[in-house]
């Protein structure tokens, strides 16, 4: 089944030359093939065997809380290793790579006692997915590579109680989650994503929230 749009997608200016022109020619290339998008990061990470050193870098060095397994971290402390997976994956040929954020927001960061960090970690991850992008097309210019911003689940949800005993108690409200992924999502762009990829939510006001604060 061929789902098509309703209408052509907005051409309105990033205020980015060039992301404008890769945008301007991506209904075009849909419309002609199939365009792949890159596979999983976290079991691309789990490769590398990090220990909680490598997760906390120098600059974390004497943080409080414990940050083997926050993968999202590693675009600040371990890019090298970011960067080649991305590198593998648009080698592999990728037409589109996800930016290392499944879990990039103030709500999930919170348990690494990362929140305040969160819209940083975002724009750096997409830095590093947009900087290896374009090393790609420097060499391949007849097929532009673009970077999709990951917008994950977060750890709490809307609509679900934490405890079994009190089906009412909720975590987290729409407007928390909203405010969360608005943030996230600027960060993205500001570090060059090309496209907003709202995945893995399997609570529907959640996602209403994510889709809200983009």
């Amino acid at each position: 089944m061929t789902i098509e749009p309703a209408s052509q997608p907005s051409t309105v200016s990033t205020g980015d030359a060039r992301r404008d022109v890769r945008l301007a020619r991506l209904p075009q290339l849909l419309s002609e093939r199939i365009m792949v998008l890159d596979g999983a990061m976290g079991t691309m990470i789990q490769a590398h065997t990090l220990d909680e050193a490598d997760f906390r870098g120098e600059r974390f060095r004497d943080h409080a809380h414990d940050l083997r397994g926050a993968n999202d971290l590693l675009s600040l402390t371990q890019p090298g290793i970011i960067a080649g997976i991305h590198a593998a994956y648009l080698d592999a040929g990728a037409d589109i790579i996800s930016t290392n954020t499944f879990n990039a927001t103030r709500i999930s960061m919170a348990d690494y006692g990362l929140e305040d960090l969160a819209e940083e970690i975002d724009r750096e991850a997409a830095r590093l997915a947009r900087k290896a992008a374009d090393a790609f097309e420097a060499s391949h210019p007849d097929r532009p590579r673009y970077v999709a911003g990951a917008l994950g689940p977060t750890n709490r949800t809307a609509s679900l109680s934490p405890d079994v005993n009190d089906p009412g108690a909720r975590n987290v409200n729409f407007q928390e989650l909203a405010v969360a992924y608005g943030e996230a999502a600027r960060g993205l762009v500001e570090g060059g994503a090309d496209i907003l990829l709202i995945e893995t939510i399997f609570d529907t006001l959640n996602a209403k929230a994510a889709i809200f604060a983009v």
